[in-house]
């Protein structure tokens, strides 16, 4: 591919995932070109660019945004600034790939999704979950048919000692939007609808709590902990999801748990001829054949590129054919109301019916 023809990617956020983005485009480099790079503290993002080679150091995300020489953007920064810039970034033409969560909440969820359809532009959210190898060995099974119909499922992420960043912008509801549920939560809730084959969901049954991170208890390696800030999100956050088609999922996560637990994210589901278990980096598939049970053992292949680069690549092939990704602006938005109707639920001790107005 010509340099003409390359996508040119420019970054928002230098920290840990923004390094990851790019050392993961900077692979594919026949493809696209990491043109730009800035953070709120300049130095950093002066760092990364010298790391990757990344030609230019914008004093400012409007000025990244508006760079003639950046076709997408590239957003890693705190969850209450997704908004603004993705916005920002679609406005001006570009095509965006979104960490998790796509919004603080749903309604800055929903005003991004309505100004990607409003631009015409591909709004990615970076699920890499979706990517990993066993996970893609599932959805093909289950696409194939071979689970029959999903009637249930369970996911979660129980962390046994993991607060990150007490006190930071991790730990601020206005700031992060939540505990646990948004931060690793948001992960499995989308792995697994996409896996149970994207059932609409329509109602939620939820509870949070925080027994540990009020009392400073724990606390996790990632992040440096502000011990004059703030804690007033949840710890631990269990739910039930109801589907339009009469399924459910179960999701279960915390930051910090008295449970013997493998700190380690899964995913199983059940179905009428089959069912699947995904934990950690292990995964089987099972069934019952002359009445006896069977299991099939999943592992990743060997010298395999690695979920991240599957997902780089995904983004950049959803730009070049003018096609959806599969964790599409509408995935995203629908995590966003779950997760709001999950807090709500808590709140107020009830069921709570998702709001789909407005959205296609």
């Amino acid at each position: 591919m010509s340099a003409a023809n390359k996508i040119r990617i420019g970054i928002i956020g230098a920290g840990n995932i923004g390094g990851v983005h790019a050392k993961e485009f900077t692979k594919l480099s026949e493809q696209c070109e990491v043109t730009a790079i800035t953070d709120a503290y300049l130095p950093l993002a002066e760092e990364k660019a010298k790391l990757y080679g990344i030609a230019n150091v914008a004093a400012s995300p409007e000025e990244l945004i508006n760079r003639a020489d950046v076709d997408a953007v590239v957003i890693g920064v705190p969850n209450q600034f997704h908004a603004p810039l993705a916005i920002g970034a679609l406005e001006a033409g570009k095509h965006v790939l979104l960490e998790k969560p796509m919004g603080i909440n749903s309604e800055a969820a929903g005003q991004i999704y309505r100004a990607a359809k409003k631009t015409d532009r591909i709004v990615m959210i970076a699920h890499q979950m979706r990517w990993e190898s066993i996970a893609m060995q599932i959805k093909e099974q289950v696409e194939r048919g071979e689970l029959g119909k999903i009637y249930t499922a369970k996911t979660g992420w129980y962390r046994r000692k993991g607060i990150p960043g007490w006190g930071t912008w991790f730990t601020r509801m206005d700031q992060s939007g939540g505990g646990p549920l948004i931060d690793i939560g948001v992960h499995m809730l989308d792995l697994a609808l996409y896996m149970m084959g994207n059932p609409k969901p329509v109602s939620v049954y939820g509870s949070t709590y925080a027994a540990f991170g009020p009392e400073r208890k724990g606390i996790g390696t990632w992040g440096r902990p502000n011990w004059d800030g703030i804690y007033d999100v949840e710890d631990l956050a269990t739910a039930m999801i109801k589907m339009e088609d009469g399924s459910s999922l179960t999701l279960e996560v915390s930051w910090a748990v008295h449970m013997d637990t493998e700190n380690a994210p899964f995913v199983h589901l059940m179905g009428t001829e089959g069912g699947a278990s995904y934990r950690g980096a292990a995964g089987k598939l099972l069934t019952e054949k002359f009445d006896r049970p069977l299991e099939t053992p999943l592992s990743k292949p060997e010298n395999d590129e690695g979920e991240r680069t599957r997902l780089s690549r995904h983004f950049l092939e959803s730009i070049r054919d003018g096609k959806q990704p599969i964790t599409s602006a509408l995935t995203g938005f629908t995590n966003n109301l779950i997760l709001d109707a999950i807090y709500e639920s808590s709140r107020t001790g009830n069921e709570v019916k998702l709001n789909w107005e407005g959205i296609e």
